[in-house]
């Protein structure tokens, strides 16, 4: 997962809950069944989804946290080099200004 973006991680995120809400009204929706099979077979899916509650849960908070530490190092280096950052913020916009001005 350290590949993913985490714009990708958080879709991840967003889908897989997505997936787990679904199987879960599946499980709700086939309760009724009655042998000792879909019995089983329900309280497995029924511990996988709780397993993949719980590890989709750590994924969503390591992004946060993530997330957290790339703002709060970004912010140190404005405060640390806040010339450079307005340089870089200049040249960016004027390299967007250029592109979109062409069009």
């Amino acid at each position: 997962m350290s590949d993913l973006s985490m714009e990708q991680r958080h879709n991840l995120v967003g889908d897989l809950k997505r997936v787990v809400s679904d199987a879960e009204a599946l499980l709700s929706a086939t309760a009724s069944g009655a042998s000792d099979e879909m019995s089983e077979l329900r309280f497995k899916l029924q511990s996988t989804l709780s397993q993949a509650k719980h590890n989709l849960l750590d994924a969503q908070d390591a992004v946060v946290h993530k997330a957290k530490a790339a703002a709060h190092v970004t912010d140190d280096y404005v405060h640390d080099h806040p010339w450079k950052a307005i340089g870089a913020a200049a040249g960016i916009g004027l390299l967007l200004g250029l592109v979109i001005g062409r069009r």
